[in-house]
């Protein structure tokens, strides 16, 4: 039996690529898998490895778990613009 706890939303996230990252701000966004797709120039079916991937790394086991992760993703990218802005 795996006793492991699963990682937590930071951890999650720090271990995910920058592609993963992005596939997940367009979830967030209300995006299909086939406009993620479309957007990223990437066939559905990579897009659908991307988000399996993704729920391997950060535990997730539904897809309210996988889009609290992705509006997490959405959120600290959008911090990370505001202190951006600040720092100008």
């Amino acid at each position: 039996m795996d006793t492991r706890r699963p990682p937590t939303a930071a951890e999650a996230l720090a271990s995910l690529s920058i592609r993963e990252r992005e596939v997940l701000r367009h979830l967030a966004d209300g995006l299909t898998y086939t406009s993620i797709a479309r957007r990223m120039d990437l066939s559905p079916h990579t897009v659908d490895t991307y988000l399996r991937r993704i729920r391997e790394k950060s535990g997730a086991r539904s897809r309210v778990s996988l889009l609290r992760l992705a509006i997490a993703v959405a959120e600290g990218q959008d911090r990370d613009r505001g202190q951006d802005q600040d720092q100008d």
